[in-house]
């Protein structure tokens, strides 16, 4: 019976090997698969964590399930600079973050958060997809991270309760909330503010209690992060547009074939092609959307605000690293 039960169970398996993908070399074992592990502190409806998904499936496609990006969203890693730190310690593969986030971990990141360095989008878009970036995301080896690609994350503008900013005078007295970076706060101290640090995350409640008059991000917090409950006056002063970066830890990088690196290069790419015309769109719904929940929006000359920045110019050319990319942004015109 012994000897039954074993030729049996011997016939099973070479069935299975047959009716499967052929022979036991030849499937796809766990040791096989390599997988990524990616954190944001976005929403799974929000354009980043769709382009973030987009990349994911081109990835596990194209290598054929043998590179797997697994993803959490919601912050559920902790804020961007946990994450930015967890990616240096080894403990996270992938992550986006702000450009402004990245500046304390690698100062030429700073260059981002200057006011009005782009004319428009159109030469935001050029500069973005130039060498002078490429060599920039790949600048950082040493730290701990590289860039793999970037997203769009629009303008930015200030919005209060019910003040609008139309000239940089407007801004005097007022508590404003900006990314933990030292060249915003720099800034909103040239244009007569006051920079008030915190997490995107406490925005909602700080504008509601009145911790802070007002904030500054693109339309999307209106909707998605709801401030546009709170704050009925938004004023397109395009003082900044800041790229959200993705980026990945050296360690994995390193580890990673040619090919593979490849693959990744590619794959993140695309979704920056994706990303940016969904963010489009998300832009057009949310200002429909602000509007009829009763925000006001306005539209102030940019040129005071200009002027009341470029101070700022003169200090951060002073910087070699950073010269060199204002340089190459100027050539992008």
């Amino acid at each position: 019976m012994k000897k039954i039960l074993m030729i049996g169970c011997l016939l099973l398996t070479l069935a299975a090997c047959e009716q499967g993908k052929g022979t036991s070399d030849e499937i796809q074992t766990a040791d096989d698969v390599k997988v990524l592990k990616l954190g944001h502190d976005l929403g799974k409806d929000h354009p980043v964590h769709l382009a973030l998904t987009k990349f994911a499936d081109i990835v596990k496609e194209r290598s054929g399930g043998k590179v797997v990006v697994d993803m959490f969203s919601n912050g559920v890693l902790g804020n961007e600079r946990e994450m930015l730190e967890q990616i240096q310690g080894g403990g996270l593969d992938i992550t986006k973050v702000s450009a402004a986030s990245l500046e304390s971990f690698a100062p030429q990141y700073s260059i981002f958060s200057l006011p009005y360095l782009f004319d428009d989008e159109a030469h935001y878009f050029q500069s973005m997809e130039s060498e002078a970036v490429n060599d920039l995301f790949m600048s950082t080896k040493d730290k701990g991270f590289i860039g793999l690609t970037w997203f769009d994350s629009g303008s930015r503008n200030f919005y209060t309760a019910d003040k609008p900013i139309m000239h940089p005078d407007d801004l005097k007295g007022l508590k404003i909330r900006v990314i933990d970076s030292r060249t915003q706060i720099e800034m909103l101290r040239a244009l007569g503010g006051a920079a008030t640090p915190m997490p995107y995350g406490e925005i909602y409640t700080a504008l509601q209690s009145g911790v802070i008059d007002g904030a500054e991000s693109n339309p999307t917090a209106l909707t998605t992060g709801k401030h546009g409950e709170v704050a009925k006056a938004f004023s397109f002063d395009e003082h900044t547009r800041i790229p959200d970066v993705v980026v990945m830890g050296s360690h994995v990088w390193n580890d990673l074939t040619e090919e593979e690196q490849n693959l990744l290069k590619d794959a993140a790419e695309e979704s920056t092609d994706y990303q940016k015309e969904i963010w489009a769109e998300a832009v057009e719904v949310a200002i429909e959307e602000a509007k009829n929940a009763g925000v006001e929006f306005y539209y102030p000359e940019k040129e005071p605000f200009r002027e009341a920045a470029s101070p700022l110019y003169e200090e951060y050319r002073k910087d070699k690293d950073l010269a060199t990319l204002l340089d190459a942004f100027n050539d992008s015109r």
